[in-house]
């Protein structure tokens, strides 16, 4: 289809080393982008761009020809790039002949490739459909909120986050290439095989999930970028894919059709609020997608994935309040698996929200002979279960306590099949908090819709020491799913459990 994979516009200005001893920044990530694209294509990759030193700017027939000959365009967009005529002139010149011949966008891909080397106020010089293309920035903020290109010049920060965005773009332009060759008019041949007869049943690959990863802050930009390049390589659709609008109506009606597209949502918290769509509401795209998230989860069952990071923290008064809501209210969180850990535990709970839900092995049923009891506590409670543990186990009862160690996507797999496989549910709460309490009681509301291996048949709140004022006024309250263990435990105070099982079959 394009006799050329890809060509690398740029501004002359933007390749000028900072040192006589270094190559310029340009040359690097051309060489670069060359080499680690080879290796995933398994061949040597076709990168052109036009490394002539010009005193003006001049738009030749020769660029003319290779633009209507490449299958990708890469503009490395500065404020140098944007003034430039030349520039400018390749970019629009690019897109005309895409628009002109109808394949700007291949399989819901533009071909055309935004690298940010440094922030830029405008793209009005620009083709309009450029400003709603997702970019690559290769440009970080300072402490003091200034722009910083990721040049290996600047260190080995910086040297590891270019390689890593560049390891990214060069996956997608290998997929997109691929794309391309399979999108691509096949010319028949002598030996091809025959067309299948019209009755034929048609052969078709399994469809991946489609995930939306909702926008994040700017702090968060590395951890999404890292999860979507992990999700892309997997197979998986990732929307939004391009930029959407900043105005609040039209971002709320676009975010709405793509998550109704879409199998599952992500949602990365970061410390500060992200960008604020013009609009009455003022809200962050960060807060806005979160709620059209929920919403959605209610109304078709959406799954979602929140992620708040260990020890997250906000400057900002208005967002430490967002982060302390997003654990403590169930409306906000509806349908979540909220997360809080580090990226690798993440990963793990995307991966395990990913997976179709497995349909546990019923009980045999001359195997039910003793009820199961399952106690959810913190880890530092185990020994202080034992006296419980002890009592349940005299009648022949079943005990299991929580997995605390090991993969985090498999301790929170078994975790939830003993919840699934017991007759009673008892939450310990003695040493972890309210906050610890809330989501354990969130994360058993969501195996409600579960298949069980067995009948739920008890479910109680047992309160444990240490004394806290939450656990007095429940105590004062003496609610009927609620055990008061916090002076002992004996069979008198654990009666109501006794008595729920002990017409178990």
């Amino acid at each position: 289809m394009f006799e050329r994979q890809a060509f690398i516009s740029y501004a002359h200005l933007d390749n000028l080393p900072l040192s006589p001893d270094q190559a310029g920044w340009v040359s690097l990530f051309h060489s670069t982008l060359h080499t680690l694209l080879s290796q995933r294509l398994g061949a040597q990759a076709d990168i052109w761009r036009d490394d002539k030193l010009r005193g003006n700017d001049v738009f030749s027939d020769e660029i003319l020809d290779q633009l209507a000959r490449t299958a990708l365009f890469i503009s490395v967009l500065t404020p140098r790039y944007i003034k430039s005529e030349w520039c400018t002139r390749e970019i629009q010149t690019f897109y005309r002949q895409a628009e002109s011949a109808r394949n700007l966008v291949v399989g819901n891909k533009a071909r055309l490739i935004k690298i940010l080397k440094l922030p830029i106020d405008s793209e009005a010089s620009l083709p309009p459909a450029v400003g709603q293309m997702l970019g690559y920035e290769f440009f970080e903020f300072d402490d003091d909120r200034t722009p910083l290109e990721l040049d290996p010049a600047y260190g080995d920060k910086a040297r590891q986050a270019f390689l890593r965005k560049l390891n990214k773009l060069a996956w997608d332009i290998a997929n997109q290439l691929d794309q391309l060759r399979e999108l691509a008019p096949a010319s028949p041949t002598p030996d091809a095989a025959p067309e299948a007869p019209p009755d034929a049943a048609p052969t078709t690959a399994p469809t991946q999930a489609r995930i939306f990863l909702a926008e994040c802050s700017r702090d968060q930009r590395e951890a999404r970028e890292r999860i979507a390049a992990e999700l892309a390589c997997c197979g998986y659709t990732l929307l939004p894919e391009q930029r959407l609008p900043d105005d609040e109506d039209e971002h709320i009606a676009a975010v709405t059709q793509q998550l109704a597209e879409c199998d599952l949502s992500i949602h990365l918290i970061g410390s500060t609020p992200g960008r604020i769509p013009d609009g009455e509401r003022q809200q962050s795209v960060v807060v806005l997608q979160n709620e059209l998230a929920a919403a959605r989860s209610r109304s078709h069952g959406l799954r979602r994935v929140i992620w708040l990071p260990a020890g997250l923290s906000a400057p900002q008064f208005a967002q430490q309040t967002y982060i302390d809501a997003l654990q403590q209210d169930a409306a906000l969180q509806f349908g979540a698996d909220l997360v809080n850990g580090d990226l690798e535990t993440l990963k793990a709970a995307i991966h395990a929200a990913l997976r179709p839900p497995e349909t546990p092995t019923p009980a045999p049923p001359d195997a039910g002979g003793a009820p199961r009891i399952h106690i959810v506590c913190d880890a530092a409670d185990r020994k202080d279960t034992l006296p419980l543990i002890k009592l349940l186990r005299a009648r022949g009862w079943e005990v299991t306590l929580p997995v605390f160690s090991g993969d985090a996507g498999e301790v929170r797999a078994a975790n939830q099949q003993r919840a699934l496989a017991c007759d009673g549910l008892l939450l310990y709460y003695g040493a972890g908090d309210e906050a610890w309490k809330f989501h354990q009681e969130n994360d058993l509301r969501k195996l409600q819709g579960s298949p069980r291996e067995r009948p739920l048949r008890a479910r109680y709140t047992c309160l444990a020491p240490p004394l806290s004022d939450d656990k007095e006024v429940l105590q004062a309250m003496a609610e009927a799913d609620t055990l008061d263990l916090l002076d002992g435990v004996d069979e008198t105070r654990l009666a109501p459990l006794l008595n729920a099982l002990k017409e178990h079959p």
